[in-house]
């Protein structure tokens, strides 16, 4: 199984009857599989604040409930995370959240074991396919024991690695009474000043319970070197130094402070070895535990690996693969795009573009380098109104917030209204592809259906627009070049907040509308490559002409457009 896959399956062994997420890759899979089996609830939320805040509600009304979020979702769900810490759970709780080293589809490389230790909540991190299952099964049992949330780390390796799992049965459990606490859920401040004294007793008791949990683990072999690690990083230090004696933590926070002391005192020369920032390392030097080496041999950024190990300890590394040239594949949005035509008017105008998260962010690299700026989920709107109050109106006129449909869901609305409650006239495209496509075609609140495929309420986007106060709404096809360029001139001239919904199915999901591959005549191109301009990966340069690739076209007929020729012809409806 996928680690992902696996995290699934020991939820459903551990008797979860709801599942609540946002996708984000590293995470996606978990909650995929989860809609899988009919006794679990599944669902995706509109974000992950709201996904945490319906599984505190179901663990609050008896249940065991899972959130599952990429780590940069965990900073949109802090809100709720941490003062569920003080209020506790009722039904068992487990907060999934994966961390993405070397930025793989991220936008940093965030370590969310800090997230753990601010929040005063237990942190466990698998190391394989089986720990995740069999990991996922005790953080349930935990956080009952504990009253309160239990977290669980992934990372992307250990989240898309596949190893062997033993399945076991489904336990039932019995939806636990509730009973109505205000003073132990209702977070107002005389009755949170108590609950904090609670948390802090809490954390003193799984302290002394991790010194003595088999999810940690000693396994000793030469006692010349020793390594503490834990997840991913077990797997390589295992590989790299097979010699070596290793202190193997499953519970990343609270640390077992007299477990560490033991083992440093039977190793001769003690080391951490862990991804991104110094967690361990800090936090045993603070104890004064002395180390022979930690980040200072494998550095803080990026991913490990049993070869960086290797390096790092100085041992002598085989060449990877024999030298050979290879041409580097940026990463484009894909043939027949709707994407694309909004970017390549944008391009076309030299409109300044705040950017936002999702398969749309490529319009940020060449040949359209369309995007100057993304942030964070929602970020386009807020940034163009500060863009707007800082540089005046004629900026703000030559200024266009681009964002998707998903994203303008999660968390554009809100902006969107604070751009009309203050009367910041700025421009906003929405991309409405149907879909969330970057973590693999996840249907939202706007696509018409759930995560089980079924009928789901459709939200009208241009309706939505309107009810947050915006009288100007156009809703243009992302293939009509000239009135997304009519569209976008007339509303960045407007004083008024307006958007624009650039509207056209994902090409990967379209396929009812493909059609018979395009052709480029040689005979007929003039060689002026107008139609790479944009960025299309079915068109390529031949010697002074282009070649429409058959196997890429879909025949979406945006490259007709562009060419003032002539030259490229065909696309009927297969």
């Amino acid at each position: 199984m996928l680690g992902n896959e696996a995290v699934a399956r020991g939820a459903y062994e551990a008797g979860v009857r709801l599942v609540s997420s946002y996708p984000g890759t590293p995470s996606t899979e978990i909650t995929e599989n989860c809609a899988k089996y009919p006794e679990i609830y599944a669902e995706w939320a509109v974000n992950e604040k709201v996904a945490m805040e319906v599984c505190v509600g179901a663990a609050d009304g008896g249940a065991r409930a899972m959130c599952c979020m990429k780590h940069v979702g965990v900073n949109v769900a802090a809100d709720p995370l941490f003062t569920v810490s003080y209020t506790g759970v009722n039904g068992g709780m487990v907060i999934v959240c994966a961390d993405d080293p070397a930025m793989h589809s991220s936008q940093n490389e965030q370590d969310s074991r800090f997230y753990a230790r601010s929040a005063h909540l237990m942190m466990l991190e698998p190391a394989d396919s089986q720990e995740c299952s069999d990991f996922a099964r005790a953080a349930f049992d935990l956080s009952e024991r504990f009253d309160a949330p239990v977290m669980l780390r992934l990372t992307t390796r250990i989240a898309h690695a596949r190893s062997m799992v033993t399945l076991g049965e489904r336990r039932e459990r019995e939806i636990k009474p509730y009973q109505k606490d205000i003073r132990k859920n209702v977070m107002m401040p005389g009755m949170a000043r108590g609950r904090h004294v609670v948390v802090e007793e809490r954390e003193k008791e799984q302290a002394a319970f991790v010194e003595t949990s088999e999810l940690n683990r000693v396994e000793m072999r030469d006692p010349a070197i020793g390594v503490i690690c834990s997840g991913i990083a077990y797997q390589y230090v295992r590989e790299a130094l097979p010699e070596a004696s290793v202190l193997k933590l499953g519970i990343v926070y609270p640390l077992p402070e007299k477990l560490i002391r033991e083992f440093a005192s039977k190793v001769q020369a003690l080391y951490v070895v862990e991804e991104l920032e110094p967690f361990f390392e800090t936090r045993l030097r603070a104890w004064g535990i002395s180390l022979a080496g930690g980040k200072n041999l494998t550095g803080l950024q990026g991913e490990l690996s049993a070869r960086r190990v290797e390096e790092a300890f100085g041992r002598e590394t085989a060449p990877l693969y024999p030298a050979q040239e290879t041409l580097n594949r940026p990463p484009l949005m894909c043939a027949g795009c709707p994407h694309r035509g909004p970017y390549s008017v944008l391009a076309k105008l030299k409109m300044h573009v705040t950017g936002d998260i999702g398969c749309y962010t490529l319009g940020a690299l060449p040949p359209l380098s369309a995007v100057d700026t993304v942030l964070c989920m929602g970020a386009s709107i807020g940034m163009s109104q500060g863009f707007a109050r800082a540089r005046g109106r004629e900026f703000a006129q030559h200024t266009v917030a681009v964002i998707g449909d998903s994203t303008f869901l999660h968390s554009g609305v809100t902006s969107l209204i604070n751009a009309v409650y203050n009367r910041t006239g700025i421009t906003v495209m929405i991309l409405d592809n149907r879909i969330t496509g970057m973590t693999g075609h996840q249907p939202n609140p706007a696509s018409g259906r759930n995560i089980y495929g079924e009928p789901a309420p459709e939200i009208d986007l241009a309706a939505l627009c309107r009810a947050c106060g915006v009288n100007r709404v156009v809703t243009v096809d992302s293939f009509d070049l000239a009135g997304l360029e009519k569209a976008l001139k007339e509303e960045t001239a407007s004083d008024e907040v307006s958007v624009i919904i650039a509207r056209r199915p994902c090409a990967l999901l379209d396929r009812k509308s493909r059609k018979t591959p395009l052709k480029a005549d040689p005979a007929v191109c003039r060689g002026c490559f107008s139609c790479m301009k944009i960025s299309c990966p079915a068109i390529e340069k031949r010697d002074k002409h282009v070649w429409i690739n058959p196997d890429q076209c879909v025949g979406c007929g945006l490259c007709l457009e562009t060419c003032r020729f002539g030259a490229i012809g065909g696309g009927e409806k297969a």
